[in-house]
């Protein structure tokens, strides 16, 4: 699953490839998972120009001249192409032609992608966000019970992180996956405020670097701790994985649990 840093880069590059492009015609093949239908799609987008895509946790967002937005998400195996009109991707969920002649398309052979016109705005602060520092971690994890993982894993806590980054930045802050929120100290919040952005912004860059033109998947490889061909972290100690709600964690004892 595409996670923050995959999907920042996922805006960069459309944003570079569609801003200013006119919106010539919309194809909802799938309309299970859309908040809207096809015709109400072309009634708002169409002949518009795309003037902005960017991220906002897990979420890709396609700002229009009128202030439409159209709001993508591609869940655990959704896919997005860049294509000639007459390519038909499968597993094709949502098409959005440009008067380039080129489509946007969204693709999910487990048809899970989510399509929102119009999404109300979220009060939950993005791990990137200027807000998501020390003292809002703080004052979320005093009032946790839940190992430090799941809290950070929540949506409903923090937008943007998933399993991966994670466990890269719970390993960079030394704080174990499992210890107990709200009895993790200041000075290890700290650590950890630091660690989300750090992390986050390190991976957006590994990225970038190994694949400039990006658009979807994902790219793991760099990975120091949630990686299956790694034994040991780049501090010497052994990588041990696990199973945690049915995601697998990769952490060492290099970190510290508080209980």
């Amino acid at each position: 699953m595409p996670e923050l840093p995959d999907l920042q880069v996922f805006s960069i590059n459309l944003q570079k490839k569609l801003h200013n492009k006119a919106v010539k015609d919309v194809n909802l093949v799938l309309d299970k998972k859309s908040n809207a239908s096809e015709a109400e799609l072309r009634k708002s987008l169409l002949k518009q120009t795309l003037i902005e895509v960017y991220r906002e946790g897990k979420e890709l967002y396609f700002k229009f001249r009128k202030d439409d937005i159209l709001r993508l998400h591609l869940m655990l195996k959704g896919k997005l192409y860049l294509v000639p009109e007459d390519e038909k991707p499968k597993h094709t969920i949502l098409e959005i032609l440009f008067n380039d002649d080129h489509k946007l398309v969204l693709t999910d052979f487990q048809k899970a992608a989510t399509i929102t016109l119009n999404p109300e705005p979220s009060d939950v602060p993005d791990a990137m966000a200027d807000e998501m520092d020390a003292d809002f971690l703080k004052d979320l994890l005093k009032k946790k019970k839940a190992i430090i993982k799941n809290v950070l894993l929540d949506q409903h806590n923090i937008r943007g992180i998933g399993n991966a980054y994670a466990d890269e930045i719970l390993w960079d802050a030394r704080i174990s996956p499992f210890a107990v929120s709200n009895k993790i100290p200041d000075a290890a919040i700290k650590r950890l405020a630091k660690s989300i952005k750090s992390v986050l912004k390190d991976a957006q860059k590994q990225i970038l670097k190994k694949d400039p033109d990006i658009i979807s998947g994902e790219v793991r490889d760099f990975l120091p701790i949630h990686n299956s061909k790694k034994t040991h972290s780049p501090t010497g100690g052994e990588i041990i994985s696990t199973t945690v709600n049915a995601r697998v964690t990769y952490y060492t004892e290099e970190q510290e649990l508080f209980e």
